[in-house]
């Protein structure tokens, strides 16, 4: 483990810390009571289904299967009612065990329910870990169209235990690694070239993961405690997004998602060389670390059309125009441009997927 053991995120609603601790289900073990509902992803309670035993014996819990259907707004009536039958009440407090689809479900639910709970979160997966679980954020589905509705409601507390990284399957791995890599091109090109030379490392050695992992909450930090409410500076973490959650629609969810933020970091890079914003030089290096980190998933099935419409209902957008953000210059400063949706700018989406090699129907 780190030196470095905590990080406090200052929010609108106070201080709340990210614990970095060895073994979560001792932590787990401390927090169960009649007081508590976990919020557990059906995937994890099969895996280490031995270690939570004990503790779903304690405490009230529901099982989810961590599905973007599973997020949707209509699945939520249901649950809260399955949630109060199963005696949570106002003095409840929701405690998430999973990624970031059930950190979703439980900070919208937290929330909303009885106008308000605590909740707490252990997240499972390297993108939960490194990136999604500051910030205050939940996001929903609508109607098929992912994230459009969501709150700004942070937990009292994270604790992330690196134990859960070990039965990641690699696709879980790599996308993670995704959004760690939009965290460190946010920083600056320096950060991601730093990232990128230790890229090999990252996949082999616990210690270097961890403190990637670690850096990248620090970066993450240092801009949604200047814009916890996303309204200016904190529009660069969509970097990669944009194209990322379109790709997601346009592939009926197939490629999970830092993989598609990834392809989405690509696809910005490429619209700025396009543009003769970035330089070859730039958009070359940061192309070949974008290629190690999506291993197959550009061979997939793509519906154009269906991608056209994600990008133009991007809940970021701003009259007719697609929002994006995009590297604007050599010291790879991320910043938001919007960008006409014209036969340019398909042209450009179309012969991108082409040329990367999807299968474009």
């Amino acid at each position: 483990m780190s030196k470095l053991s905590k990080i406090e995120i200052k929010s609108y609603k106070g201080i709340y810390a990210v614990d970095f601790i060895d073994d979560a289900f001792k932590k787990m073990e401390e927090l169960s009571n009649s007081n508590v509902c976990f919020i557990i992803d059906k995937n994890v309670s099969e895996l280490y289904k031995k270690q939570l035993s004990s503790i779903i014996t304690k405490s009230p819990h529901f099982i989810i299967e961590a599905t973007e259907e599973n997020k949707d707004l209509s699945k939520f009536t249901q649950l809260a009612v399955d949630l109060t039958k199963i005696g949570v009440k106002r003095n409840v407090t929701l405690v998430a065990v999973g990624g970031g689809i059930i950190q979703d479900i439980t900070c919208f639910m937290a929330a909303t329910l009885f106008r308000g709970l605590n909740w707490v979160f252990f997240p499972t997966t390297l993108l939960a870990q490194a990136d999604s679980c500051i910030g205050s954020k939940s996001s929903i589905n609508v109607g098929g169209v992912k994230n459009l509705m969501g709150t700004f409601t942070p937990p009292n507390h994270i604790y992330i235990s690196v134990q859960f990284l070990k039965t990641l399957n690699p696709v879980e791995v790599y996308s993670g690694i995704g959004e760690m890599i939009k965290v460190h091109g946010i920083a600056g090109i320096e950060k991601l070239k730093e990232f990128s030379a230790n890229y090999d490392l990252i996949l082999k050695e616990d210690s270097k993961l961890e403190h990637f992992l670690m850096q990248s909450l620090l970066i993450k930090k240092g801009i949604i405690e200047i814009d916890e409410f996303d309204t200016g500076p904190r529009l660069v973490m969509n970097y990669g997004h944009t194209f990322g959650h379109a790709i997601e629609s346009a592939t009926n969810y197939k490629i999970p998602h830092g993989i598609a933020v990834t392809i989405g970091q690509s696809m910005a890079c490429e619209y700025s060389f396009s543009q003769n914003l970035i330089s070859k030089e730039i958009n070359d290096s940061a192309q070949g670390l974008f290629a190690k980190n999506w291993l197959d998933f550009c061979k997939s099935d793509l519906n154009f059309d269906v991608f056209m419409t994600a990008i133009q209902k991007d809940k970021k957008n701003v009259g007719k125009n697609v929002s994006l953000i995009i590297p604007k210059n050599n010291a790879f400063k991320i910043e938001k441009q919007e960008v006409p949706a014209d036969s340019s700018f398909v042209q450009f989406c179309n012969s991108y997927f082409v040329k990367k090699g999807f299968h474009v129907i």
